[in-house]
């Protein structure tokens, strides 16, 4: 549930809200948040003291789609009243028809993402706007689902691949990049509003531009390509003069990306790409129908950091894709342990309905999948816990997280190889010689003293 920083009045509506799944979806829920705040709407901590609920929902995997139709559910147990949207709200169900009205009969009504007017319009239906002067309260920034230091910055929407396992696109649509001068707004609203830390994100980060051929935006006055490449110079150059970070998601391995990497070497843009592989044999990858050929990927890999060698890498990667045999696996687990990916994560191939791989050939068995999985983590732990030995005894820039009380210090903290709950934490011990705590979003030098499994312990000097 969210609360929203603007109050209003005792008598405004009430909103019960749940933002389920990936960043791109808190994005949305973001903007429909910022909406029902700028309407005078106020937001309840609880389904049974909101006059209705929105459940933003995910609708990749199975678990998601349990988890979405369940808090469906249980906000229709304790409320009554619930609009649903998001990628949930895009799927179809059994012999068609909508998966979410088959399910849930009762909700009031059903959109699929980024629907900030079809939602805002079902709230009006059930629950009308109420007339409040005070409407210009709402922060220019909008209303975060963050901590006040940290936000994700959605540069586009939908995707023009069709990769065999996934189903975004049937439920987001094509790629739509924003508006390179929109983008750039929003990034400087959110850094005058004390967020220290720009978390860039889409379905495919590295295509951002490609449906309007990279045409020329304007920001400021001055034009900028609506490319990746232009668009992160911006950010990075904007983010210089808040003392803030910029840190990129989604970063499909095209061979533009390498103009990328001198932004970090020279310190404008954190030197970390998430850079989802999925896999590493040429076979695999051609029956997911994945972008970007990963033949050459360990060259592509060695190059980035012989440009910019604090370059950190985190990727994702599925084992028992169907057909995969048991000699492309071990092609997978040689290239993890030769490519040395700083964080590496795997799932176990789960079919979602509606997707292409379903009908390919050869299964892999349940078991077979799992025990691959385990097999894959094993070797990527062993990979990063080398990895986060090897900084003991640097001196790296730490962005504070939480603290503990009044008159305490310590805290835990991120480095910059550290996205927010994706990957570790750097824990910090009580400052040696300084008289004031360490505060939540602010910047502190600390000295690694040891690692402690996906974590760091640091020493803020």
């Amino acid at each position: 549930m969210s609360d929203s920083p603007v109050s209003i009045s005792a008598s405004a509506p009430k909103v019960g809200f749940v933002s389920l799944g990936c960043p791109k979806a808190l994005t949305d829920s973001e903007l429909i948040l910022t909406q029902l705040s700028a309407e005078g709407y106020q937001t309840s901590k609880t389904f049974a003291g909101a006059d209705i609920v929105i459940v933003n929902t995910c609708g990749f995997i199975d678990d998601a789609v349990k988890e979405s139709l369940d808090t469906i559910g249980e906000a229709l147990a304790e409320n009554g009243k619930v609009i649903v949207t998001g990628c949930l709200g895009a799927r179809e169900g059994d012999g068609g028809g909508n998966l979410v009205q088959q399910m849930h009969p009762s909700v009031l009504a059903v959109t699929g993402p980024h629907a900030t007017h079809e939602v805002m319009e079902a709230v009006h239906r059930h629950l009308p706007k109420p007339h409040d002067p005070f409407v210009d309260l709402v922060p220019p920034q909008g209303i975060k689902l963050t901590p006040r230091h940290y936000a994700y910055l959605k540069i586009s929407e939908g995707c023009n691949h069709r990769c065999t396992f996934c189903i975004i696109p049937s439920m987001r649509g094509d790629l739509v990049s924003r508006p390179v001068g929109d983008v750039l707004t929003e990034a400087r609203k959110l850094f005058e509003a004390g967020v220290k830390e720009l978390l860039v994100v889409s379905q495919d980060t590295s295509a951002y531009g490609v449906d309007v051929q990279y045409r020329t935006g304007f920001w400021d006055g001055k034009p900028v390509k609506t490319k990746m490449l232009d668009l992160v110079r911006a950010l990075g150059e904007l983010a210089k003069g808040f003392g803030a970070w910029v840190r990129l998601h989604y970063v499909y391995p095209y061979p533009h990306v390498d103009d990328v990497i001198p932004l970090m070497s020279e310190g404008l843009i954190l030197p970390y790409l998430d850079v989802p592989l999925q896999h590493s044999h040429p076979d695999v990858l051609k029956r997911m129908k994945r972008p970007a050929s990963g033949e050459r990927n360990l060259e592509r890999l060695a190059r980035w950091r012989e440009i910019c060698p604090e370059i950190v890498v985190r990727s994702t990667f599925i084992a028992g894709f169907p057909g995969e045999t048991e000699a492309e696996f071990q092609h997978l687990l040689d290239f993890l342990a030769e490519a040395r990916i700083d964080r590496a994560g795997c799932f176990a191939y789960s079919p979602v309905e509606g997707a292409a791989a379903n009908t390919l050939a050869d299964p892999v068995a349940d078991a077979v999948r799992e025990e691959r999985r385990a097999r894959f983590m094993q070797v990527a732990e062993r990979v990063s816990a080398d990895k986060l030995r090897s900084r003991v005894g640097a001196t790296m820039q730490v962005l504070v997280d939480s603290a503990p009380g009044q008159g305490k210090r310590g805290g835990v903290g991120r480095s910059y190889a550290d996205a927010p709950e994706i990957d570790g934490v750097v824990r910090l011990l009580s400052p040696e010689k300084i008289s004031k705590t360490l505060k939540v979003g602010e910047f502190t030098r600390a000295r690694i003293v040891a690692a402690d499994g996906h974590d760091l312990v640091a020493q803020p000097i």
